[in-house]
């Protein structure tokens, strides 16, 4: 009798599972490779005991072709590439890792935060183009960080371990977030406050909500009119959560000061983004949540939830837990689950 059969596209160099099997070896599984097209997906669907997309899109379409599969399994905080409603029409617990890379994605924020208040790049433009002197009268305009205010919008994992740092810092923090009790924002030593409170008292405006029909394009023009000309908006959690034209005006025309941005509507940033040019803006390409250890402990964490879904147990994270008490599997574990996959 053979193991139970793991379904996953083949991206670019030949992927290596051992980190993966580590976990799902005892249960003799076999991860299968399939050329990354939908067709291909299809041609395989049918045997396929669970489902390990890394990042490909997967319809609705694919998800009805795979009867067998128990788990859709995301090595990743985002699942937006796989169409949950369907999965949960289906039954079938879609899994990620909201928690995995947290603590890199916290700094991240935080670099991005500091290097834009403090003019970290024009400051080093100023050096190596010869321009020392117009350094100090730059940041002599800028306000002292400490006393200033950090707002988020949405008050999850990162958000919260960015609070962390921020105190050490000084600052002032106000959250907004329907989904969170404001005992639990309370708790960390941040303010309970309305989206309007928090666009119009920071100084920083650090977005994390994730990216649903919900959350598409929450923040917009009216939004950054709220908002101080001297604050900086920072997003490590997910592009299409802004509209980023209305961002690019408002950052034009001077009606907010600046951006520390590490995601965007459209990925790769397109050569011709107004963003590239702009002074005060920092960007990076979508890594905030890389490390040494980054591609080791996400397949792990796949590995595990894969593991224990087809051992027949409820799985450390899903974003979908509404499947979970009629699905059979044995809850081993306190119900600890979140609403899905909030950065």
């Amino acid at each position: 009798m053979t193991g139970p059969r793991i379904l996953t596209p083949a991206l670019g160099a030949p992927a290596g599972y051992g980190f993966e099997m580590e976990a799902l070896a005892r249960l003799g599984a076999e991860i299968v490779e399939h050329a990354p097209t939908e067709d291909a997906f299809l041609a395989e669907a049918a045997g396929a005991d669970a489902i390990y997309p890394k990042g490909m899109k997967l319809t609705a379409r694919m998800i009805a072709a795979a009867p067998r599969a128990k788990v859709i399994t995301c090595a990743t905080v985002g699942v937006d590439y796989v169409d949950v409603t369907a999965a949960t029409a289906r039954g079938i617990p879609v899994t990620n890792c909201p928690d995995t890379f947290i603590e890199e994605v916290a700094d991240h924020a935080m670099m991005l935060l500091l290097a834009a208040h403090r003019r970290c790049i024009e400051q080093d433009r100023c050096v190596r183009e010869g321009r020392w002197a117009q350094g100090r009268p730059q940041l002599n305009k800028v306000p002292r960080l400490m006393g200033s205010t950090l707002g988020f919008v949405a008050f999850g994992r990162v958000a919260r371990l960015v609070a962390k740092r921020a105190a050490a810092f000084g600052l002032r923090m106000l959250a907004h977030d329907p989904y969170v009790d404001e005992l639990t924002i309370a708790a960390h030593g941040v303010v309970p406050a309305s989206l309007d409170q928090v666009l119009a008292q920071s100084d920083f405006v650090s977005m994390h909500a994730p990216d649903t029909a919900e959350t598409r394009r929450m923040l917009g023009a009216a939004h950054f009119a709220r908002m101080k000309p001297s604050a900086i908006f920072i997003n490590t959690g997910r592009g299409p959560t802004v509209d980023e034209p209305a961002l690019v005006a408002a950052l034009a025309e001077g009606r907010i000061a600046g951006a520390g941005l590490d995601v965007f509507e459209v990925e790769p940033l397109p050569a011709d983004s107004p963003l590239i040019g702009m002074p005060h803006v920092i960007l990076s390409p979508h890594n905030a949540s890389a490390s040494a250890r980054f591609d080791e402990a996400r397949k792990r964490r796949a590995g595990q939830e894969l593991a224990l879904v087809l051992s027949g147990r409820w799985p450390m994270s899903c974003v979908n837990p509404q499947v979970l008490a009629a699905s059979g599997l044995l809850r081993w574990q306190p119900y600890a689950m979140e609403r899905g996959p909030n950065s």
